[in-house]
């Protein structure tokens, strides 16, 4: 199965600069970034890879991945 990147910079190719800087010079930023990326990676698992797990389970990864993504997004937009 075809799985969408969830990558930020593929989500949010504009600030790819600013992503870079941040994950530089912002620690906040940095461990917001490396938790979106560890999230997004198990949620891609379960879906390309058919990772058996509850479908709570899987819909709370998919939440924590798009609070995270806001958050992110809310500091590049700052």
């Amino acid at each position: 199965m075809y799985v969408d990147s969830h990558d930020l910079q593929a989500e949010f190719p504009e600030y790819k600069d600013r992503i870079q800087h941040l994950r530089a010079s912002d620690p906040h930023f940095a461990l917001l970034y490396d938790e979106y990326h560890k999230v997004e990676g198990e949620v891609h698992d379960v879906e390309e890879h058919d990772v058996p797990v509850s479908d709570l389970i899987f819909e709370t990864l998919k939440k924590r991945r798009l609070k995270l993504k806001d958050e992110l997004y809310a500091m590049l937009h700052a």
